[in-house]
């Protein structure tokens, strides 16, 4: 139970290579993977992190070795947090920046392709802030994180631009 098979700077370096591995895949697949899980998505991040246990942790079952890989894995997280907390340019690097989806009323397609995000994902959250057509909205932004907040026209523009 605490005999490691492998030395334990060797659990350090492959917590770390593991970690940036994935932060830079998660980032590469887009805002919508990391905001909005899907069943789909959910299975994904599941079945990954039963992959990279075998390369954290070179077979070794020990309680050491797990405790070791842990908090190599917290550290990583809370050095990240640090330097994106401190540094704009970093923060921008890890976490992106917000992008227009709906602009006076007017969706934009590219950027919806560009995040993945379907009709259906658009129209979902145009009903959860209370409105049924995108000519209703002032502007939409997919945030960093992957939610999208959406800013409501002044219904009386609104009515007006559509010959109401």
């Amino acid at each position: 139970m605490f005999t490691m098979a492998v030395p334990w700077w060797e659990f350090v370096v492959r917590g770390v290579i593991v970690y940036a591995f994935l932060l830079v895949f998660l980032r590469i697949t887009g805002k919508r993977n990391v905001g909005q899980y899907d069943p789909f998505d959910l299975i994904l991040l599941l079945i990954l992190s039963n992959a990279v246990q075998n390369s954290m942790n070179a077979g070794d079952n020990s309680l050491i070795g797990g405790l070791i890989s842990a908090t190599t894995l917290i550290i990583c997280h809370t050095i990240m947090a640090r330097l994106t907390y401190y540094s704009p340019r970093m923060s921008r690097l890890i976490d992106g920046t917000p992008l227009k989806l709906i602009e006076n009323g007017k969706v934009n397609k590219a950027v919806m392709a560009s995040e993945l995000l379907t009709g259906d994902d658009l129209k979902a959250a145009l009903h959860a802030a209370g409105c049924l057509h995108a000519y209703e909205v002032e502007q939409a932004m997919i945030e960093t994180n992957g939610q999208i907040t959406i800013v409501m026209r002044n219904r009386d523009s609104a009515s007006k631009d559509q010959g109401v």
